[in-house]
């Protein structure tokens, strides 16, 4: 069961993740989360560096899909000037959202990512609907109510992971 919680990948952020990179391995699209994956959860707008990054997987025609578990003015406000597709009140780790971004992405699971910072929704949800995936680390360590309560239900995921030498990486 733990196994779920296991990314395929855990990286710094998202900008360590290259498109080109990503083109070798076949990935044509990415589902990424929103708060504390592409911005702090706080923060309204996408940030000139992501802008670029969204710019860049374009330009490798890669395509990318935010899921987000906020509601639709949250990620509309976000998303619209990124021009990329969106679902919200995804209720991850339930697979449906994961799914119906496929779907509208027209890809296999197979030649999809899911980018996320959580192990409780992001990754759990990823995994569960058969994707690749990979953690970033939270842009900042404050959080929503829920997610103070998930994080620290991962804090003791990871620690035990790292018992058992299924990871290896510091936070």
């Amino acid at each position: 069961m733990l196994k779920n919680f296991l990314p395929n990948e855990h990286v710094k952020s998202v900008f360590d993740i290259q498109p080109a990179i990503l083109k070798q391995k076949g990935i044509k699209g990415v589902i990424t989360d929103l708060d504390n994956t592409l911005v702090a959860w706080d923060v309204k707008n996408a940030t000139p560096e992501i802008i670029n990054w969204f710019k860049q997987m374009r330009d490798h025609d890669i395509k990318v899909m935010i899921i987000s578990n906020n509601k639709q003015e949250r990620v509309k406000i976000f998303s619209e000037p990124l021009d990329a597709p969106f679902v919200f009140s995804a209720r991850k780790p339930l697979s449906r959202a994961f799914k119906t971004a496929a779907k509208q992405m027209g890809l296999k699971k197979e030649d999809i990512v899911v980018i996320g910072d959580q192990l409780l929704t992001d990754v759990l949800g990823g995994n569960f609907a058969g994707f690749y995936t990979i953690l970033v680390v939270p842009i900042v360590q404050t959080d929503g109510k829920i997610t103070q309560f998930n994080r620290k239900i991962e804090r003791r995921i990871l620690n035990y992971m790292r018992r058992k030498g299924k990871i290896t990486w510091e936070e």
